[in-house]
């Protein structure tokens, strides 16, 4: 696995996943990892193998089913081999947590989820919740408010297991955008953000962790 590394050598490990449609090195996951790393986190991304094809050739290709993700989350989290925690955006965020779900491995010590696709696009019916109970990690999740694949309105209905940890960004949007009118800007929520994962990662590795590298 080809890695993008950001932060110091020996900080706590974030393994951020890229969402459906934008690779590793895009805006978002760039602020993202250059902003954990300004907080002391080391952050490796890197591309599911069909978007690294479309890195490749210039040819769009949907993302791999979920399961077919998911091993290849196996595979790199082996590569790795360290205390961790996982995540990503949107899809990214998705597979971390279905992989957490599935995964006996004790190097996985939390999951944080920007802009978790709840349901697809239109489809507020087709829920993707089902494997939340079965996370035995901290997990958090950073909502914008007004997300059209899970908005705080809809989320709240969901029955989802207390233990989730959540941070609200007021009018956001599915990458955490808010509208002008709301008077809140973009850049003051993912500073936000990125607080509040900086705080998560580091409590999840030391509190969960026998390997003090922190």
């Amino acid at each position: 696995m080809n890695f993008i590394y950001n932060g110091p050598d020996q900080g706590p490990l974030f393994v951020f996943a890229h969402g459906a449609g934008a690779p590793a090195n895009a805006s978002f996951m760039e602020t993202i990892a250059t902003g954990l790393a300004l907080r002391g986190i080391r952050v490796a991304r890197f591309n599911f193998a069909y978007m690294q094809q479309r890195v490749d050739t210039g040819t769009r290709r949907p993302p791999a089913r979920a399961d077919k993700l998911v091993v290849e989350f196996v595979d790199l989290i082996a590569e790795l081999n360290q205390p961790m925690v996982i995540g990503g955006k949107s899809m990214g965020g998705r597979i971390a947590s279905l992989f957490a779900s599935e995964s006996t491995n004790d190097k996985v010590k939390g999951v944080v989820c920007l802009g978790f696709p709840f349901h697809p696009l239109g489809k507020p019916e087709t829920l993707r919740t089902a494997h939340f109970p079965f996370i035995k990690q901290e997990v958090l999740i950073i909502q914008g408010e007004r997300d059209k694949l899970g908005s705080r309105e809809e989320v709240q209905s969901y029955g989802l297991p207390k233990e989730l940890q959540w941070l609200w960004l007021e009018d956001g949007d599915h990458d955490l955008k808010p509208r002008v009118k709301s008077g809140f800007t973009h850049p003051a929520h993912l500073q936000k953000a990125l607080d509040r994962m900086a705080l998560f990662i580091i409590g999840a590795l030391d509190k969960n962790s026998g390997d003090k590298q922190l």
